[in-house]
């Protein structure tokens, strides 16, 4: 699935019901939804109504897989500089990754 197939979505769950109804149960007018229907892509706020009346996974929509889902990862690298020395800018990047890993921790 994907953000193409929001349209298509959207019919088949609608099944027979009248897209007026379906609208006010979503939450949206019904000729947004009816634009979605035929292909036109909603705004974020739209998206995410849709999304949650269809009981469907955005991410899943989007095409995005778990690991697209992590938080980005971070290396460190400074510029070769006279003025730095080795053993500080060393120190320096691991104590940046720390700081990452234990944010990752924080959010789980």
């Amino acid at each position: 699935m994907n953000i193409k197939d929001l349209g298509l979505l959207v019919k088949n769950k609608r099944g027979a019901r009248g897209i007026r109804e379906v609208a006010r149960e979503i939450d949206v007018s019904a000729a947004t939804l009816s634009r979605v229907e035929r292909g036109k892509l909603p705004d974020l706020h739209t998206f995410a109504k849709i999304c949650a009346w269809a009981e469907t996974d955005p991410n899943i929509i989007l095409g995005l897989k778990e690991e697209d889902q992590k938080s980005p990862s971070i290396s460190v690298s400074f510029r070769k500089d006279a003025t730095i020395d080795p053993a500080l800018s060393q120190s320096l990047a691991n104590m940046i990754l720390l700081a990452q890993d234990a944010l990752r921790v924080e959010s789980r």
